[in-house]
């Protein structure tokens, strides 16, 4: 059973999907049913070959579908209730199971991208869709179910409530200032430097200024970019350069595999004027130290008001002086001061 019923004291839309407590949970690695089906196996997995390179099906405990079931109850002019439509993709990045999207090669992630887009545009074609996310939650302590590499792409009926924020915050500073906020932000960032922790001639990574997550790293596009589909191919292959550096510096921080949420902030589809929205990628890692996790506690939980255990400028720092092994070397000059894109 899924819905959606309205919250109208935060005007928020929640998702209830009652079907997803019966998901598989952590199964042996011998019946993981993202791997290939090899030749003679007993279970049959999702996908009917012996290997693959990227693989995209649909959630079969999807939280949104294309032809939604009856909400569960009637609601009330206070309390409207809706069908949860939509779309829930299940993206694989790879058939080794022992992997993570962090060995994939900047050829690999450039591919992926290259199906971010190619399922935003067509998801964002439905007319009950007004928002495509791709994104990725890793690591058990975020609480995957499953341990395959994958990530996953929604399209939504409505525009998720902290995008929303994104976007009324860009609008109203374009028409208080005449420039873009976001752009604002990269080069702000730029000028300071101390947060940046990566950057080609394309993209900028940055713990950002205001991190909630100590962390937390922001992946921005330097040119006014909107969505995944404007990205050209240089840009493109700039960002999936970006997005392993990212990684790498996270695995090679503590030496360990780093859990992280991670999705893709691009602007609202359908009719709607997102000339000042930016497209750009957020990263937020639960630890705080090598054994110590961030726990959303009453203040952030409740309130709303996140308290981060460490300074920005420090955390940067950090992950500045971790080497990106796998993509160009590009510690021995200021980071915030880099250009040239890796030839492909």
């Amino acid at each position: 059973m899924s819905e959606r019923r309205w919250n109208p004291i935060l005007r928020e839309w929640v998702i209830t999907a009652t079907h997803r407590q019966d998901r598989t949970f952590l199964p042996p690695r011998d019946y993981c049913p993202l791997c290939p089906t090899l030749p003679g196996a007993l279970v049959p997995t999702e996908v009917p070959a012996a290997a693959y390179d990227i693989v995209v099906f649909e959630n079969r405990f999807a939280s949104l579908h294309p032809v939604a079931p009856e909400a569960a109850i009637v609601g009330t002019d206070l309390y409207p209730v809706a069908p949860a439509n939509g779309v829930c993709e299940v993206v694989l990045y790879t058939s080794d199971h022992d992997s993570t999207l962090a060995d994939r090669s900047v050829d690999e992630i450039d591919r992926l991208i290259q199906v971010w887009t190619d399922r935003s545009v067509d998801l964002a074609s439905r007319d009950d869709v007004e928002y495509v996310m791709p994104f990725e939650n890793k690591g058990a302590i975020i609480g995957v179910t499953l341990t395959h590499p994958h990530g996953q792409i929604y399209a939504f009926p409505f525009v998720p409530p902290k995008i929303a924020q994104e976007f009324a915050s860009g609008q109203a500073h374009r028409e208080a200032t005449g420039s873009c906020l976001f752009c604002d932000v990269v080069e702000e960032e730029l000028r300071d430097g101390r947060r940046v922790i990566w950057e080609n001639t394309c993209w900028v990574a940055f713990v950002p200024f205001c991190a909630r997550w100590p962390y937390e790293v922001h992946v921005f596009a330097k040119a006014h970019v909107l969505s995944l589909a404007n990205l050209t191919e240089d840009e493109r292959y700039a960002l999936a350069e970006a997005i392993k550096a990212v990684l790498l510096k996270y695995d090679n921080l503590w030496n360990f595999s780093m859990p992280y949420l991670m999705a893709v902030h691009q602007a609202p589809c359908g009719d709607v004027d997102a000339s000042s929205f930016h497209l750009h990628l957020e990263f937020y890692p639960p630890h705080r130290t090598p054994v110590k996790l961030k726990y959303l506690a009453s203040v952030e939980t409740s309130a709303g008001t996140f308290i981060n255990d460490t300074l920005p400028e420090e955390t940067a720092a950090a992950l500045r002086a971790v080497l990106p092994h796998g993509v160009p070397d590009l510690a021995a000059v200021p980071l915030w001061r880099t250009t040239g894109v890796a030839e492909k």
